[in-house]
């Protein structure tokens, strides 16, 4: 089966991309991108059109398709320029289960509680679990990305890093489109083609989505979650979601001594140690990453009332704790210099905000944070 993610770079390159700063957004991002005049792009699609044809998408589909696309430089920027994100275990969870997120969580869960109960009982799925992959993927639908799919897939497709895979996820894109499920024009997404609440890319949609709300169409792509997230809770059920197992807990806790451990986990010492069960595994299979199945994990307990790990992550490697990061992040913005947000997670706004600091105090300029900086910055 093709993983959701399988043309991702795997944790980093969606999810902690966008979280590089102080704050701390998830999925897709709003882009500015234009399309451009190109020449090749332009021989390449006439002759994409002849193989999308012998694969049976009408001409009537591809015209439609096509008319208005183009090229776009700045996926290819997007995708040569990705940056391999390497966070703790402490920093990612900070980031997939904060307060803001758990917070929200929590409303979404209770807006559309109906209609995922009503999921739930199709799918087996606990409905935490579906708010909590929406969560992550484009905080509970503010981040779905406003791409044009076509244009961005035949970017990719014509660039020929990873041509085949492109086309195929085009051709796919073209299916959906001449299923009548939505139009061009509103066929958005991420520069590299997820598209909706839940971000799918087009292969899995076809095989996946379903048309919860019955209306004829499996609409991943309306303001209404509904369609996306039975077509999340469908996907973990066919990948072998089991109805009523926990996904796993903080060693000691209820949830782990719940069911029977496929493996004890201690992604980052010291931190908790965690219980991993068959549905784990599960929510791999939609993006092959142990820090973000513990992180949708984790989220869900906490949208459903659990407590944070109880064990410690201690001091970093510059002697902070998560809570001295957070204050650090408070003080330079009280000091006017923004690190937009205080999550704890040191990315490039907060490294650009110590950066000034030091520079306007006379400080050695080195961007890092550390115990004697937060005592400078006083309480």
């Amino acid at each position: 089966m093709i993983n959701r993610r399988t043309f991702s770079l795997g944790l980093g390159a969606g999810f902690l991309s966008a979280c590089a700063g102080g704050s701390a957004p998830t999925g897709t991002t709003a882009s500015r991108m234009r399309a451009v005049p190109d020449a090749g792009w332009d021989s390449w699609v006439a002759s994409f059109k002849a193989r999308a044809a012998g694969q049976g998408i009408s001409q009537a589909t591809i015209d439609r398709a096509f008319q208005g696309a183009g090229y776009l430089p700045d996926v290819i920027e997007r995708d040569r320029n990705q940056v391999e994100f390497k966070r703790s275990l402490e920093d990612y969870l900070a980031i997939a289960a904060s307060d803001e997120r758990i917070s929200t969580g929590k409303q979404m869960l209770q807006r559309h509680n109906a209609t995922l109960t009503q999921i739930e009982s199709r799918y087996g799925v606990d409905k935490e679990v579906v708010v909590a992959v929406w969560g992550l993927e484009s905080r509970y639908g503010q981040r779905r990305g406003d791409v044009p799919v076509i244009s961005a897939l035949s970017t990719l497709a014509y660039d020929g890093r990873r041509g085949v895979f492109f086309e195929s996820q085009l051709i796919a894109a073209l299916k959906i489109l001449q299923n009548g499920d939505t139009s061009p024009a509103n066929m958005t997404g991420s520069w590299a083609g997820a598209m909706g609440h839940t971000q799918f890319i087009p292969t899995s949609y076809l095989a996946y989505a379903v048309d919860f709300t019955g209306d004829g169409r499996r609409d991943i792509w309306s303001d209404d979650p509904t369609d996306s997230l039975a077509s999340t809770a469908a996907y973990l059920s066919r990948a072998g979601w089991v109805r009523g197992q926990p996904w796993g807990g903080e060693v000691g806790s209820a949830a782990a001594n719940s069911g029977t451990p496929v493996a004890i986990l201690q992604p980052q010492k010291p931190g908790p140690r965690i219980a991993v069960f068959r549905n784990f595994q599960v929510i791999k299979r939609y993006n092959n990453s142990d820090s973000y199945a513990i992180g949708v994990g984790h989220l869900s307990d906490r949208i459903a009332g659990g407590a944070p790990f109880q064990a410690s992550f201690g001091p970093d490697e510059t002697g902070l704790t998560l809570e001295d990061r957070k204050e650090l992040q408070r003080r330079l913005t009280a000091a006017g210099y923004d690190t937009q947000g205080a999550d704890g997670v040191i990315g490039k706004n907060t490294t650009a905000a110590i950066t000034a600091y030091q520079q306007a105090k006379g400080l050695p300029v080195t961007g890092v944070p550390s115990v004697s900086l937060l005592r400078s910055l006083g309480g």
